[in-house]
């Protein structure tokens, strides 16, 4: 059986390959974050699995699919386009008219994917931190890291607005 579609073997010497065909450690900043941002991603495939209104799981797809694209950026897949933040500040925007704006603590798990989606938003917070490197060292363009950066905040908006839904849904 040809294992070559999963296991490469390229990476044995604890190396990576990127998209421009540099090879770096495999815990470089921009590996770690791209990495992360993977993890972040599972957490909201997980979100939208466990999710029953379809709108929010259009939401999660949308995102999921952006992010995709925010790896490939970061991995220096050549022709991607920079992450563009406008797109989550528009879910915040959505949320927000969903839930309101009165403060209020938030203690996950609420709902299940709810709490999916505050996993998400602490690994999401885990890449900012190893974004912020790559920004300071001018390895990442200040545009992808607002989005990195901004990437917490809709996932906290969608968990608000998926614990919303959750709660009438069980009130009905």
């Amino acid at each position: 059986m040809d294992e070559a579609w999963i296991t490469t073997k390229g990476g044995d010497k604890g190396t990576t390959g990127l998209g421009n065909n540099e090879r770096v450690p495999k815990d470089h900043p921009r590996v770690e974050t791209y990495g992360t941002l993977d993890e972040c991603q599972a957490h909201l495939g997980m979100a939208r699995a466990t999710c029953c209104d379809d709108l929010i799981r259009k939401e999660l797809f949308d995102l999921e699919s952006a992010l995709g694209l925010v790896m490939g950026y970061l991995a220096l897949y050549p022709g991607l386009p920079e992450p563009d933040p406008a797109s989550l500040e528009a879910i915040i925007s959505r949320a927000r008219e969903v839930v309101g704006t009165t403060f209020h603590f938030v203690r996950p798990g609420d709902s299940v994917p709810g709490a999916a989606l505050h996993q998400a938003r602490t690994v999401a917070r885990r890449a900012e931190r190893y974004a912020v490197k790559l920004y300071r060292e001018g390895q990442l363009e200040e545009k992808a890291y607002v989005y990195i950066n901004r990437l917490s905040d809709a996932i906290y908006a969608l968990a608000l607005w998926t614990d919303k839904v959750n709660r009438e849904c069980e009130n009905s």
